[in-house]
């Protein structure tokens, strides 16, 4: 897998669907842990592999009586801001020869398709949809999560969020719906409203409900505009129509504390923090986002696995005591407090 992004605490954690833990045909991890987090994985795997056979293809095209190939290329054009010389030059063809694909004089090959998609930088999925616009098959296979030929890809996702242990990793989809977790994501869905925890599980959506994890975000308003800043930016790279969905629900939601327009750091951060309150701690978290570096199928190249770490000491410390206290090794009371010396 290959690192995108460091940030505070993740949560791209992809409107309201997503599951936690175990994949289609997969275990959940054999820790020994409490069922918070084991328990919504189950429920979150099945409903995964339904999700990536039933989920509508609405976008910007490629369904059958859609928009026509050439009307699709010209507003992915417009939407990565480049001229039909910028991108003829880019892509080796004549202006004139864009220009007729673009007003429909020409029919564009599933080559020259392809092309353009590359330097457009369209994800998979919607390359399939112009290419079906256009008269074409598909040429990125969609795999369901259970199917045999993604058992390397999520038992190597597995092997990371075990790994990962005693702190939080799930593994997303392009909604952000939860696909698998680690046990030590308990330590956050222990704190949400049970009917948030129904599959599909929404990570953002359960970062940001009030009845959520947003009652125990100490930077909720800092977080807050991280979160739907990413998933602006995410909207308009994409033109996903069930990522627009899920931007305007949450920014109806509820917050009472002031949202900055930028992130800006604070005394002494280097990322936008998450900062959680557990018991009587605070809590400070750091994330990573890493994907699979060279995928050819529409459902690993949407996966993402989010891998939350200690931003300080005392967090780490906390952390421990709370994976021994779940092992049976601590007695709970004082798994959240002084930090180990």
């Amino acid at each position: 897998m290959r690192t995108m992004a460091t940030t505070g605490a993740a949560a791209r954690g992809p409107v309201g669907k997503g599951p936690v833990g175990k994949g289609p045909g997969g275990k959940a991890p054999a820790t020994g842990r409490p069922e918070g987090a084991a328990r919504v994985a189950r429920a979150g795997g099945e409903a995964a592999v339904a999700r990536t056979v039933a989920r509508s293809d609405a976008g910007l095209g490629g369904r059958p009586g859609g928009e026509p190939v050439g009307v699709l290329l010209r507003r992915w054009r417009e939407l990565r801001r480049l001229s039909q010389l910028e991108l003829a030059l880019r892509a080796e063809i004549s202006a004139r020869h864009l220009s007729f694909l673009e007003t429909g004089r020409s029919r564009p090959s599933a080559e020259m398709l392809l092309r353009l998609s590359e330097h457009l930088d369209i994800p998979l999925r919607r390359r399939n949809e112009l290419l079906l616009a256009a008269g074409h098959a598909p040429a990125y296979p969609r795999t369901p999560l259970g199917a045999p030929p993604l058992a390397p890809v999520l038992a190597a996702a597995r092997r990371l969020l075990r790994a990962h242990e005693p702190y939080p990793a799930l593994l997303v989809d392009r909604c952000w719906d939860l696909v698998e977790a680690n046990a030590s994501l308990d330590l956050f869905v222990s704190k949400a409203d049970p009917r948030l925890l129904e599959p599909p599980v929404n990570v953002l959506r359960l970062s940001l409900h009030p009845d959520g994890l947003a009652p125990h975000i100490v930077n909720l308003g800092e977080w807050r505009a991280h979160l739907l800043g990413r998933l602006r930016h995410q909207v308009r790279a994409s033109a996903d129509p069930d990522l627009a969905e899920l931007l305007a629900e949450l920014t109806e939601y509820p917050c009472d504390q002031p949202q900055p327009p930028v992130d800006l750091p604070g005394p002494g951060d280097v990322v936008v923090p998450l900062r959680f309150r557990h018991e009587a701690a605070e809590l400070a978290f750091l994330s990573t986002t890493s994907v699979f570096g060279t995928p050819v199928d529409v459902t690993v190249a949407e996966l993402a696995l989010e891998s939350f770490f200690p931003a300080d000491d005392d967090t780490a410390a906390a952390l421990r005591r709370l994976a021994r206290a779940a092992d049976g090794d601590e007695p709970a009371s004082r798994a959240v407090g002084a930090a180990d010396r």
